[in-house]
């Protein structure tokens, strides 16, 4: 027998999560499906920073000729391994088409606004759900130790500045002083004071949490295995049988390529790519930055909350390969020992790797699916998800009531890809 639902989800990540809220905020009855277990992904072990500083893609000028220059070295922070994957290298040749002044300051302006209208709106969930996240608005810190990096850094800032971004640029003798927690060294530092942070794997139970308690559904460990659209809604194929709901959202992260051709969207293959990142989380040590930092020579995020101290980030482009890289993990470790003095804690909690998925021009899907009438997208935000969720929920949310969003939804749209 069918169930039936009015909005069916499929994926239970930040995304999928934060959209169920504020659909469900906007008057809609929701149920949301998620393979595994909800904050099995690749939120759970992100460094949790908020950060409109980020707006700048990752394909910018130059990152093709650096990306093939590490492409032999197993633990740099962008890492293709050598493999014969057509879809990958397709993939590979969008975005590097992409990889010029024009496009790079074009997905800026669109992921800017996005991550900042996330990071507004998410303070303001934080206060009116009640989301006990260790949200906080700390602002984070580029921190440089080689002078010509330092200066190369501040290539960017005056795009920022146009944006909206508030940063300021740090003499490195200066930083020290502030910053107890760096070795000497230091070259200057940028300080982005709108920036904020949280902690993950919390702000995801909290979302789902809040899901809950205003009369959504969660179901875990129930798998999308096909859909389809008729004249009366959409029907979904899971391990739990057939349902049927009047819409159907579609926040599969890096799994949207995977699921492609089940779901009747081959062209998503060529869109979205899993892009696999590490983290590791340890009892905080004795000394800690006083807010997020990255190591931007070694492309190193360092956070804290609570007791806890996570060291992050890494892009690897090797498909769905699900080994925990012994390798790339110690490049986080190697990369905070020439920053900190205290790198790492003296308890290591989690090894852990995620996909995120990677869009060709680095920014997400948020729109209805084309040719369709009633199954719409969330997904594709790479490395920004937990960063762009509450924006991208109410964004979607405006979208599928038909109100007119607060900020523009066309650099969004899947049409520019089908």
């Amino acid at each position: 027998m069918e169930q039936q639902y009015d909005v069916l989800i499929a994926g239970g990540g930040v995304s999928g999560l934060a959209a169920a809220l504020a659909l469900l905020e906007a008057g809609r009855g929701v149920r949301v499906i998620e393979a595994n277990a909800i904050g099995s992904g690749a939120s759970h072990g992100n460094c949790g920073t908020i950060t409109p500083s980020h707006a700048p893609p990752l394909a910018a000028p130059g990152v093709v000729l650096k990306a093939l220059k590490w492409t032999l070295t197993a633990d740099a922070p962008l890492y293709i391994p050598p493999r014969f994957d057509p879809l990958l290298w397709g993939w590979l040749l969008g975005f590097a088409a992409r990889c010029n002044v024009r496009d790079w300051e074009a997905s800026a302006h669109g992921k800017f606004a996005l991550l900042d209208d996330s990071r507004r709106r998410l303070a303001d969930w934080v206060q009116r759900f009640g989301l006990q996240c260790e949200f906080v608005e700390s602002g984070e810190d580029y921190v440089f130790r080689n002078a010509r990096a330092f200066a190369h850094g501040q290539h960017e800032l005056p795009l920022l500045r146009e944006l909206g971004v508030a940063v300021e640029a740090i003499d490195g003798a200066a930083y020290e002083q502030q910053e107890p927690a760096l070795k000497p060294g230091v070259a200057g530092a940028l300080r982005f004071s709108g920036d904020a942070s949280l902690r993950p794997d919390r702000y995801l139970a909290e979302l789902a949490r809040a899901v809950r308690e205003r009369g959504g559904e969660i179901v875990e460990h129930c798998a999308l295995h096909g859909l389809r659209e008729d004249r009366e809604g959409v029907l979904a194929h899971t391990v739990h049988g057939t349902m049927r709901a009047r819409n159907a959202v579609l926040a599969l992260g890096a799994w949207s390529a995977k699921s492609a051709d089940a779901l009747g969207m081959p062209w998503m293959k060529k869109i979205i790519q899993p892009g696999k990142g590490y983290s590791i989380t340890y009892r905080a040590p004795d000394r800690v930055p006083k807010r997020p930092l990255v190591l931007r020579e070694r492309s190193v995020c360092v956070t804290s909350w609570g007791d806890g101290y996570r060291l992050g980030s890494t892009m690897e482009f090797s498909g769905f390969d699900d080994t925990l890289n012994a390798r790339r993990l110690g490049a986080l470790e190697r990369g905070a020992r020439e920053y900190l003095h205290d790198p790492v804690g003296a308890e290591v909690r989690e090894q852990w790797y995620g996909w995120r998925p990677m869009s060709r021009d680095d920014m997400p899907l948020i729109g209805r699916v084309p040719g369709c009438r009633r199954t719409w997208l969330n997904t594709g935000h790479g490395m920004m998800g937990v960063g762009m969720s509450t924006g991208s929920a109410q964004l979607l949310a405006d979208l599928m009531a038909g109100r007119a969003p607060v900020i523009d939804a066309a650099p969004y749209r899947p049409e520019r890809f089908a």
